[in-house]
């Protein structure tokens, strides 16, 4: 049953403003953020708190990008600043070519925002909460994608179940899925599996994928650092308030120069021949032997003549490279980093 007080709320987006904003353009970076500042006034004689000191970062169109950073690094004042719901103290943002201050009604309507916070209203449905969603954000009834929506986030037979009963996993899907309400081109996730279980996060990973290749792009922050790895075709790491990274996610893990040659001898041993433990090795267990090397230093054959040399006997040998949880500690603790 309808609610009347529901349907007198004012949109978010009167559909005379709606109507009126011009096509969307199709720039080249769907976000671009210069010199990006917030500083937060001190309170009951605390000092004031900088969150954000000059961030520069363009998200290009159609990328799946990933913004990581330790907790307190600053992504959430940026992501509510995008969202127009934090004042910047200084810099300019663009979404999808809308300036946030001069175009501040077409900007919002080019983002989705999901919050890591799981905010419903517990006395709506799924399918009432989509369609209220829908009506603040000026959508028609006629260009609605309800139904749809609620299938693609695996809620249909949710659909006219209070939200209050739906389980945490169930409604973190409601929450995506009112970001999708008004098919914004630029939809920001904010630790969207955080608590989550590994069937609820493949599900939802093949869902982003599918929005990637449609051509929406997707701003992602999340701890989870192996599926960033996974889905992110560029990444930028923020720490205490200012981008110390941003490239591709090969790129990035590039950046470590560091590999390990793990090779399986045919016979046992006791300790490592001298040659060996003069470049480093180590010996594993008595059948393996570890040797870390720079590949832009050091050649793999150089080791393996080196191996050959020391008259060991090679049964099999793999190579373990750096991963972004590496690079990540790299980048934000480089002396634990450099310790390791």
């Amino acid at each position: 049953m309808a609610r009347p007080e529901a349907n007198r709320r004012r949109p978010l987006i009167p559909m005379r403003e709606l109507r009126a904003m011009p096509s969307p353009p199709r720039p080249d970076h769907a976000v671009v953020i210069e010199g990006l500042a917030k500083t937060y006034a001190g309170r009951r004689r605390q000092p004031a708190k900088t969150a954000l000191a000059g961030v520069d970062l363009a998200v290009p169109r159609g990328s799946l990008f990933g913004l990581l950073g330790p907790n307190g690094a600053g992504k959430s004042t940026l992501i509510n600043i995008m969202a127009g719901l934090v004042r910047k103290s200084a810099g300019r943002v663009t979404v999808w070519g809308y300036d946030i201050d001069r175009e501040p009604l077409a900007a919002r309507a080019a983002i989705g925002v999901v919050p890591q916070e799981l905010h419903l209203d517990p006395f709506f449905t799924p399918r009432e909460a989509l369609e209220l969603h829908a009506g603040l954000y000026g959508v028609p009834p006629a260009r609605r994608r309800t139904d749809e929506i609620l299938a693609a986030m695996g809620l249909a037979d949710k659909a006219d179940s209070y939200a209050r009963s739906l389980s945490g996993g169930m409604r973190r899907r409601l929450l995506i899925a009112k970001a999708l309400v008004h098919d914004p081109p630029v939809l920001v996730l904010d630790e969207p599996t955080a608590g989550v279980d590994v069937d609820l996060r493949q599900h939802l990973w093949a869902y982003v994928r599918t929005l990637a290749a449609r051509g929406t792009t997707v701003l992602l922050t999340t701890h989870y650092l192996e599926e960033a790895e996974a889905l992110c075709d560029r990444i930028a790491i923020i720490d205490r308030g200012r981008v110390v990274a941003c490239d591709t996610t090969r790129a990035l893990v590039g950046r470590l120069d560091r590999k390990t040659l793990l090779v399986t001898v045919d016979a046992p041993l006791e300790t490592l021949p001298p040659a060996l433990a003069a470049l480093g090795a180590e010996l594993v267990d008595p059948r393996r032997i570890a040797l870390r090397y720079r590949p832009s230093v050091t050649r793999v054959q150089d080791l393996l003549d080196a191996i050959q040399g020391a008259g060991v006997v090679l049964l099999d040998l793999t190579t373990e490279e750096g991963d972004l949880e590496d690079a990540f500690l790299a980048l934000t603790r480089p002396g634990d980093a450099a310790a390791a």
